[in-house]
């Protein structure tokens, strides 16, 4: 501050005392109290004091006097442009100055001034609450900032102290950056800053907070290098603090302070991450960052510099302890019955990742060492652990043999001790390691077979150990899986004989579980182990597993395995039905005798294999020698596949597989061949962290826009392209059921857990997208595929696709089926190659095999579209085929190079095999299926004219399955029920998401839908002979009904019942297309014809049942739509033009209208203005004379309602009532009024019926702009209810009524009830208490009716509330509060209620006559309503003196 400054500011502290500068006060003060001991420090201890309570830091540096004279200024400190000439020992000596003026420390004014500025820096950018980082100019600011104290803290002008105690201040501002930029430019330090808080908790959660977001901000942060190196080093000093040995505590610190709150940090993040997992968050969440940041710094990068210390290690000791002991709440019965779901493939990744990060800093030994002493000394979360095992089993190679060593001895500490803890924790590990598969722990069976099955285990010991074994697994037999009781039985622990029958009484309950749990024990195969997802594989396919191991355990021992013999005696049936044939396929035996061949050797002079097996399999192996060429496809070159980088090791295994093909003499090295290829893969694909969390039941596919990364796309196009490559060479020398197992073993290499969805998703790709342009090579490769992966479906999960596809998910082969379609020429040339190399190849391949296994390997949807599209693009077809025509498959004039498809196609049809298997009921192509698969033709780029097309659905139709037998597919010559199928497919059609595909160039289009319109008018033409052929009966609908009203009632019937939304939906959409149907078919269908020389009215009864029942429900209040009431007008003008009497035909049916269906009639005046010019016009072009009575008294009661809107009198309302007070509505609805008090003034005497009417529909719009909001304007619709209301009540009319409306005596219910939908009549308690405001109490409680409606209505009321049905009413809330608060359920039940209870007590005696039925029948009502009520009924003759006398 200037001088003069100074002067003017000392002047004001007193009047008329002389001007001193404000130095001299503070000198002068300090001269008086020099000589006292301490006073110069308590003075400065003030002046620190007055600093940091009233000074202004922005006006304490104003300038410097000087030359040259400078102006320097707070901001100019963080302001890099500002400050670029100003140096740091200007500042410094600024403040020097300053300080010495003010009498306080120049490091005290320093800091203050740092920090000061350090705040406005972190809230420059807006609220830091939610960040961590600072912005680029935030970071420039405060670098230029730390430059300045830098300079101060070098000249020791600055306090660390106090600047750590002024940032605590101001903590709610202060982001983590700045803090980590004081600690690396050496300012202030983490640990400085950090022991300076005194409340400890207050700084975790500080930090905690901190943490979280730096985690959650790190993955998206544009400067994620700075984060990282701020995490890094937080986390190096909580770790070197929190885990240093007690001998190495820094010296002027209180012991244990820093590393205690280092320890709760790390201790709380932990704990978070894993209440986060545990919770199950999801993928992207904010948890989800966190954790997966957090379980990051767990990389060994991350303590590089501190591997002097034993810190990191003892930290991440620490730490695997804390995960194993996290939330013990598992018993040991819940580990028995779940730890199959805790695999490695199926826990969580991030917790995988933990687990391996961990595993670096401890030796193998160290961690067994740790699992067991963890699991002797706590309560352990065993999910955690057994988890923790597999990633240990398969992460760690060496600690498998540890394991195993561990087991050991605690089975040997178990029966030493009969120690039930040990004995359980040695199963639960074991199981779970097992759990992984044989490449990395032995089989659960091998493992209780060497532990048990020989005198040397350790339960051989005595009685009390066997006693001890076999209690401790008849514990087990509730709880686990099926495959374990199997291993116990097949593999029985030894026993001595005097002690058998603890054996065989754990035998018989294991067996007792087994069967209820429907698991039988005899297609259990020799060598099956616990790796696999299922308790219970297919026998064929586990043969094929224990012959390969069979035949491994031979070479190695020279000796038929135990297992083989075994089964030979005590499990025959498996023996030869699965396992010997599996042995004993036929192949081009080798030269020199391999492993296979010598074990079939020993089997046969051990006389274990049936001579008759026997010499069959020898005659199988002589008829391949003979068919073997001397060279592999001559004249045929396969180009290698040739890829570089990762894909190089799996290209180059797939060449060798390939050469093996060549080779008849190498298939018994084909196996090894695919083994490598399935081990390359793995590495192709790049296994992450997530790869293990794959997994599922289903597999998920978008069909329309299957899509993949490079690297799993490059994989895909490698392995389908050896498969064709290698079923070229393969088919060149041998048909495909002489080629050995080549392809199902290299299926089954692309079937695992993350190959399947990616070589689905490429088969999608070509098959759906690029058909039309595979080479005949990649049709008959992809087709053998196909079939392979059939072959393979009851192992395979189901795949799941978007549309168009059904909801639930498809078998392999579904889905295989499902990517061919017919939409245009070339697809639906592409479907009859690729059909044809399928059933081909399936022919072939399997034609040894029986006829039930044939029909198991082949799509019964593909053979149905195979039977489509040959009898669709070839008229040939259509003949009768010669008996004697038995063509072989076409499988070998498929593999030329100028294969003539068609010309196999029809080959294949002829063949006689074929046929035969077309009898199976399976694939009958059936007339639904037909209509199917024509419905997705697109005409405009069909490969056939409209000619043929129209020629093709009439020979389809009337000559093929028309006459057909049901049985078969037909329609036993019933044109009825052609017609009513095709109608039920074109519904079905219309509502699947087939018909979205493709809406831009077709006519059929109604709502997005599309598909072949020639169908529907193939309806038509069908609909037409019925009703004018020279059978059809003279009325359209016979007795019982027109078959299209059946097809309607049918389909109704299966829907779901009910008023939820789900349901509400799917019926709408349902009856959208019975809508649709109808409106495409003549009228007459809706209306008939009369009977002949009767006067009798058409049969609508049908018609109106649909409307009555199904369309009120979706009306427009109280009104069918417009086409429809037209369409149904339209059916009596062509009924009466075809009847005797016209006029009469017509008054019968609407004369029927106002009792069955009188919705009809209210259409017809909803609608009056667009329909009587159509009705006039054709009356009297085809009928001649004047309109009928009932249609006049239609236009009449149009013209009442007209002309209550006009000044002029009203016309006469004709009858019935509620016809005109429709038509008096509609008129009100249409010309917009606001109010209707004029009309009902002008009805004047016209009749009280009326007025009630007419509140019976205004209280039907209300209800309607409730639950559809943008249509009508609720505060109009009760404005017009209140008026209404109004006049009732001024005539004295009674309209309780309205709300007791019931079907029986034939009363106002029986034609209400059919004007109004019935979500309309279940809310009329709504409509009934919004109007709560607008009655006259004591009129109504004067009425004997009216206490027993109010109560009725306040109990239905609550009964919609609870049922959830007042939540549509929900959602104009808002708009109806601001018009009296009507439009709230909760308020109106509220209101509703406080009416009830001010009431009851003024209502007469007699209301309560009827009022006991209503709490019999609400026991669970409001106890306060019901108490009142029970009260007033139950009270003396005497409680109603002090009523008002009723005068009137």
């Amino acid at each position: 501050m200037s001088d003069s400054q100074v002067e003017g500011a000392a002047s004001t502290s007193g009047l008329g005392s002389r001007k001193r500068r404000w130095t001299e006060l503070l000198a002068g003060r300090v001269k008086r109290q020099m000589y006292r001991p301490g006073t110069e420090q308590k003075l400065q201890e003030s002046a620190v004091h007055l600093l940091r309570r009233h000074l202004n830091l922005n006006d304490l540096l104003l300038e410097i006097e000087g030359a040259p004279r400078k102006t320097l200024c707070l901001n100019q400190l963080i302001d890099p442009e500002a400050c670029t000439n100003l140096s740091s020992s200007l500042i410094g000596s600024a403040l020097r100055d300053q300080a010495s003026r003010l009498g306080v420390p120049v490091a005290v004014l320093s800091s203050r001034l740092v920090a000061s500025s350090i705040t406005q820096i972190c809230v420059s950018d807006g609220e830091p609450s939610q960040r961590v980082l600072l912005s680029a100019e935030q970071r420039k600011k405060l670098s230029s900032l730390l430059e300045v104290a830098q300079y101060l803290l070098a000249h020791s002008m600055f306090s660390r102290f106090s600047l750590c105690q002024e940032l605590w201040e101001v903590q709610g501002s202060l982001l983590l950056e700045v803090v980590w930029q004081l600690h690396i430019q050496n300012v202030v330090s983490f640990q400085e800053l950090l022991e300076s808080h005194a409340d400890t908790q207050a700084t975790v959660a500080w930090l905690f907070r901190n943490l979280c977001l730096l985690c959650e901000e790190m993955e998206a942060s544009p400067y994620n290098d700075i984060a990282s190196a701020m995490l890094s080093d937080l986390v190096q000093m909580f770790v070197l603090r929190g885990f240093q040995k007690n001998s190495d505590l820094r010296r002027n610190v209180e012991p244990e302070q820093m590393g205690q709150l280092a320890f709760v940090v790390l201790q709380r993040m932990l704990i978070f991450a894993l209440e986060a997992l545990a919770a199950g968050m999801q993928d992207g969440s904010p948890q989800h960052k966190v954790v997966k940041c957090w379980f990051g710094v767990f990389c060994g990068h991350t303590y590089d510099r501190m591997i002097s210390t034993d810190s990191p290690k003892r930290f991440f000791s620490h730490t695997l302890t804390q995960v194993l002991t996290h939330k013990p709440v598992l018993r040991v019965s819940d580990a028995v019955q779940m730890q199959k779901e805790w695999s490695f493939a199926k826990t969580h990744p991030l917790l995988t990742g933990l687990y391996r990060r961990l595993f670096t800093m401890l030796s193998p030994e160290e961690l067994v060492g740790h699992l067991q002493e963890v699991l002797e000394t706590h309560e352990v979360n065993w999910q955690h652990v057994l988890s923790c095992v597999s990633t240990l089993v398969i992460c760690l190679p060496e600690a498998q043999q540890l394991v195993k060593d561990w087991v050991a001895r605690l089975l040997a500490r178990a029966f030493e001790n009969c120690d039930l803890d040990s004995m359980v924790t040695a199963f639960l590990v074991v199981r779970q390691a097992a759990l992984e598969g044989p490449s990395v722990f032995p089989s659960y069976a091998d493992w209780f077979q060497a532990s048990f099955g020989s005198s040397r285990g350790s339960h051989c010991c005595s009685k009390k150990t066997l006693v001890f074994l076999f209690k401790f697994l008849s514990d087990l037999v509730p709880f686990e899986a099926p495959r374990y009781m199997q291993a116990h039985i097949l593999h029985p622990p030894l026993v001595p004989s005097k002690y058998r029958s603890l054996l065989t009484d754990y035998v018989t309950l294991a067996k007792t579980r087994l069967a209820d749990l429907k698991v039988s024990l005899e297609n259990m195969g020799l060598y099956e182990d616990l790796s696999s997802a299922r308790d219970v594989t297919e026998p064929h396919s586990q043969a094929h597993q224990d012959v390969e191991k069979a035949i491994a355990v031979f070479e190695h021992t020279g000796r038929i395995p135990s297992a083989v013999m075994e089964a030979s005696i005590f499990r025959r049936p498996y023996y030869t039905a699965h396992f010997l044939p599996a042995l004993l396929t036929p192949r081009v035996l080798p030269k020199t005798p391999d492993p296979r061949a010598a074990l079939i050797e020993s089997l046969r002079r051990a006389d274990k294999i049936p001579p008759s097996l026997y010499s069959a399999y020898c005659q199988a192996c002589s008829t391949a020698e003979e068919k073997k060429p001397e060279s592999a496809a001559p004249g045929m070159k396969v180009e290698a596949v040739r890829a570089e980088g990762p894909l190089g090791p799996l290209a180059a295994a797939l060449r060798e597989l390939r050469a093996a093909m060549t080779d008849p003499t190498q298939y018994d090295v084909v196996a090894a061949r695919v083994a490598v290829v399935s081990e390359r893969l793995g590495a192709a694909l790049g296994r992450a962290e997530e790869d293990g969390s794959s997994g599922g039941s289903q597999i998920q596919l978008s069909v329309l826009t299957p899509g993949l990364e490079q690297q799993e796309r490059e994989v895909a196009d490698l392995l389908l392209t050896c498969f064709c490559q290698n079923l070229v060479v393969a088919s060149s020398f041998a048909s495909p059921d002489r080629q050995g197992p080549w392809a199902s073993r290299l299926v089954t290499a692309m079937c695992g857990r993350r190959l399947l969805p990616v070589v689905l998703t490429r088969l999608c790709q070509l098959l759906r997208h690029q058909g039309p342009s595979l080479s005949a090579s990649h049709v008959l490769g992809l087709a053998a595929l196909v079939v392979h992966l059939a072959e393979s479906g009851s192992v395979l999960p189901e795949v799941r696709v978007g549309l168009p596809a059904p909801a639930e998910g498809l078998s392999v082969a579904e889905f295989f089926s499902s990517l061919l379609t017919f939409r245009t020429s070339e697809t639906s040339l592409f479907c009859l190659k690729f059909c044809t190399a399928v059933i081909s190849y399936s022919l072939c391949k399997y034609s040894s095999l029986s006829r039930d296994t044939l029909c198991s390997c082949l799509s019964p949807a593909l053979v149905k579209k195979f039977q489509f599209i040959i009898l669709r693009l070839f008229p040939e077809a259509r003949d009768p085929l010669c008996p004697e025509d038995t063509a072989d498959p076409p499988w070998r004039p498929l593999c030329r190079p100028s294969a003539d498809w068609q010309q196999a196609a029809l080959c294949l049809w002829k063949q006689r095999t074929f046929q035969e298997l077309l009898k199976e009921k399976e694939f009958h192509l059936t007339y639904r299926d037909w209509l199917r698969l024509e419905l997705e033709i697109q005409p405009e780029v069909d490969c056939l004219s409209d000619t043929e097309r129209w020629d093709f659905q009439q020979w389809a139709i009337h000559e093929y399955f028309l006459p057909k037998p049901s049985a078969a597919g037909g329609c036993d010559g019933d044109l009825q029920v052609a017609c009513a199928v095709l109608v039920d497919v074109l519904i079905d059609f219309r509502q699947s998401s087939k018909s979205y595909n493709y809406s831009e160039n077709s006519d059929l289009v109604l709502s997005g839908c599309s598909g072949n319109r020639d169908i529907f008018s193939r309806l038509q033409e069908m609909a037409a002979g019925l009703e004018q052929g020279p059978g059809a009966p003279r009325s359209c609908c016979p007795p019982q009904g027109h078959f299209l009203f059946g097809v309607f009632r049918r389909r109704l019937q299966a829907l779901a019942s009910g008023w939820d939304a789900a349901a509400r939906l799917q019926r709408q959409r349902e009856l959208l297309a019975y809508k649709w149907i109808l409106l495409g078919l003549p009228p007459s269908i809706v209306v008939g014809r009369p009977q002949a020389g009767r006067p009798a009215a058409p049969d609508c009864t049908e018609f109106f049942h649909l409307v009555n029942s199904e369309l009120r429900n979706f009306s427009h209040g109280s009104a069918l739509t417009h086409d429809l009431t037209v369409h149904f007008f339209r059916g009596l003008l062509s009924a009466c033009s075809q009847s005797g009497d016209p006029s009469l035909t017509a008054d019968l049916v609407l004369t029927a209208c106002q009792t069955e269906c009188p919705l009809v009639l209210t259409s017809a005046l909803l609608w009056w203005p667009r329909l009587e010019p159509e009705l006039r016009s054709r009356w009297r072009r085809c009928l001649q004379g004047p309109l009928p009575q009932e249609l006049q008294r239609l236009w009449e009661a149009q013209r009442f309602g007209r002309s209550c809107l006009l000044p002029d009198p009203a016309s006469p309302a004709p009858g019935p009532a509620w016809l005109s007070a429709a038509a008096l509505y509609f008129e009100i609805q249409r010309a917009g009024k606001d109010s209707v008090k004029s009309q009902l003034e002008r009805l004047g005497c016209q009749g009280e019926e009326l007025v009630v009417f007419l509140f019976f529909f205004s209280l039907m719009g209300l209800l309607s702009s409730h639950l559809t909001p943008h249509a009508v304007d609720t505060p109009k619709a009760l404005d017009i209810c209140a008026e209404i209301l109004g006049c009732l009540e001024k005539r004295r009319v009674s309209w309780l009524v309205l709300f007791q409306l019931t079907e029986t005596g034939g009363g106002l219910g029986h034609v209400l009830l059919r004007l109004a939908p019935d979500q309309h009549v279940r809310l009329l308690p709504f409509a009934f208490y919004s109007l709560l405001s607008y009655f006259d109490e004591d009129a109504l409680t004067r009425e004997d009716a009216f206490l027993h409606v109010a109560v009725d209505m306040y109990l239905k009321l609550i009964r919609l509330f609870v049922a959830g049905e007042t939540s549509a009413l929900s959602t104009v809330a808002s708009r109806s509060r601001e018009h009296r608060g009507q439009g709230d359920p909760v308020g109106l039940i509220t209101e509703a209620r406080r009416f009830l209870l001010r009431s009851i007590p003024r209502c007469p005696k007699e209301s309560f006559s009827n009022v006991a039925e209503l709490l019999a029948t609400s026991a669970d009502c409001d106890p306060d309503v019901r108490a009142a009520l029970l009260s007033r009924r139950q009270a003396g003759p005497d409680a109603d003196l002090y009523r008002e006398p009723r005068l009137f």
